[in-house]
C-alpha cells in the first residue's frame, strides 16, 4: 500500500516583541514555543505541525503590528513544561505529567524581513482575502496559512 505523503503547511506565529521577538529568536537560534493556553492553537502544535513547516513570525501588541519574519517546526511536539511548574504564569494545576494538557513545539530561525509587513499592508493586499489573521475577531496566537498567502508575505517582506 502506498501512502501519500503530507505536504509541507504553512502557519502564522504571534509574539509581543517585548516578550520574544524575530531578533530574539534569532539570537537564541530555536525556542520551545511555550505558554500556549488555547486549545485551537495547541491542537494546531500537537496534531498538525511537522519539523520542517513553516510559519510567518507575527508581532502583535506592539505599534504597529506585523509580520517581521520565518521561523520553522524544529521538533516533534512535547509536553510544555511550564504547565508544571507552580513559579510560572502558565501553570495549570489540573495537568499532570502522567495526562498533560498543553504541548508545544520548538521553532528554529530562519530569516528576519528587511522590513515590517503591517496588518494595515496585509489588509490592503487583496490577494490575501481570507487569510485567518484578518479575519475580525480572531485572536490565536497560532493559526494556518495557505501557501499562496505565505508566499505573497514573505515577497512582500523583502
Amino acid at each position: 500500500m502506498v501512502v501519500a505523503s503530507r505536504g509541507m503547511k504553512h502557519w502564522l506565529i504571534k509574539s509581543e516583541p517585548d516578550v520574544f521577538s524575530i531578533s530574539d529568536l534569532k539570537k537564541v537560534k530555536q525556542e520551545p514555543w511555550s505558554g500556549v493556553r488555547n486549545y485551537q492553537a495547541r491542537n494546531f502544535m500537537w496534531r498538525d505541525m511537522r519539523i520542517g513547516d513553516l510559519a510567518l513570525f507575527y508581532h502583535s501588541n506592539a505599534t504597529p503590528p506585523g509580520v517581521v519574519g520565518v521561523a520553522k517546526v524544529a521538533s516533534e511536539p512535547y509536553p510544555d513544561p511550564t504547565q508544571w511548574d507552580p513559579a510560572s504564569e502558565y501553570f495549570d494545576e489540573k495537568s499532570t505529567e502522567a495526562k498533560p494538557r498543553w504541548w508545544l513545539v520548538d521553532f528554529a530561525f530562519v530569516k528576519e524581513f528587511s522590513q515590517m509587513v503591517t496588518l494595515e499592508a496585509l489588509r490592503q493586499e487583496p490577494k490575501l482575502e481570507g487569510m485567518v489573521v484578518l479575519q475580525k475577531g480572531t485572536r490565536l496566537s497560532i493559526t494556518p496559512v495557505v501557501k499562496k498567502h505565505f508566499d505573497l508575505v514573505v515577497k512582500l517582506g523583502r
